[in-house]
């Protein structure tokens, strides 16, 4: 007996304009650098509103999107930049952990639905993600001299804990706002 797969749900013109303004979205928030002790962008925020706003699917393919723009050479990345050599260079990993933050955010949903908490925990639950990318890819191609892993935390990832944690309840707030108007 052979049965057949159920077809995966088509792509219409209104998810590709979601898909295309969550990707200028991501770029934008990418351009904006918050100069602290330790400068920021809002590319996460981005990343976050993306997968929050059109779900897991929609989200990740907007992310993939990003992420290839950037490496044809557009200037989609931080500071109007764009190529390979800013997708594999030293915040490549980051990049890297965008795709696994997306993923990761839709496999939640999936099994807790849509709602804000669980939203949340997703966000919550992948910024370690993204962080252990960032550092990965920072330690094994960019410092491969033994620089001691407490060193590299403070380097790529305790600076960026509470400002990350802001674009979390920015992007809940945003999202709890915006929601009903995508469909």
């Amino acid at each position: 007996m052979i049965t057949e797969k159920p077809a995966a749900p088509k792509i219409n013109t209104r998810d590709i304009t979601y898909i295309a303004l969550s990707v200028a979205l991501i770029a934008v928030c990418s351009w904006i650098s918050i100069p602290t002790a330790v400068p920021f962008t809002l590319q996460t925020l981005g990343v976050f509103l993306a997968v929050g706003l059109l779900g897991g699917r929609r989200g990740t393919i907007a992310v993939i999107a990003y992420l290839l723009l950037g490496a044809v050479g557009l200037p989609v990345y931080g500071q109007f930049t764009g190529g390979l050599g800013i997708l594999f260079g030293y915040t490549g990993g980051y990049f890297l952990g965008f795709i696994f933050t997306a993923l990761l955010m839709w496999a939640i949903e999936r099994i807790g639905g849509r709602s804000l908490p669980v939203l949340g925990a997703g966000m919550a639950l992948s910024l370690p993600v993204i962080y252990a990318c960032g550092l990965g890819w920072a330690w094994i191609f960019y410092h491969p001299d033994g620089t001691s892993l407490w060193t590299m935390l403070g380097w790529y990832v305790f600076p960026y804990i509470l400002p990350d944690l802001g674009k979390i309840v920015l992007a809940l707030i945003l999202v709890s706002r915006l929601r009903r108007h995508v469909k």
